[in-house]
């Protein structure tokens, strides 16, 4: 069995995935992070994007919008202001929202449907 690490997703209103996995990548204001077991202790900022959780039963994606990462003895705690798995996202009202946004020229509600709909394309 490979190595795991603990991973605790949660959003401001609701613990979204909880479980093992042997490799989390996501979007910090660094840049693309991936932590995997064994990594370094890490406290980052998280920008908004997709998050890929790869387990032993598969992949977990998850549109994140802001939050903090940290890592350390191989757990690792993604707090996102929002955060939305895959597939509890609707990718029709997703491209309405960012129809709507580009439209009322928001900025804010462009990036956050782009999100949603790059978290169901990587998943």
């Amino acid at each position: 069995m490979a190595a795991e690490l603990h991973v605790e997703l949660v959003a401001a209103d609701r613990q979204v995935w909880s479980g093992e996995a042997t490799l989390v990548v996501a979007r910090t204001t660094s840049g693309d992070i991936g932590v995997m077991p064994g990594h370094q202790p890490l406290l980052g900022v998280l920008e908004s994007g997709p998050v890929t959780i790869r387990t032993s039963e598969g992949t977990v994606v998850a549109a994140v919008h802001g939050g903090f990462i940290s890592f350390a003895d191989d757990k690792l705690s993604l707090l996102a202001e929002i955060a939305e798995l895959a597939d509890e996202i609707d990718a029709q009202r997703a491209e309405r929202a960012l129809e709507r946004a580009k439209a009322d020229d928001d900025a804010v509600a462009a990036r956050r449907a782009d999100v949603r709909l790059r978290a169901v394309a990587v998943h």
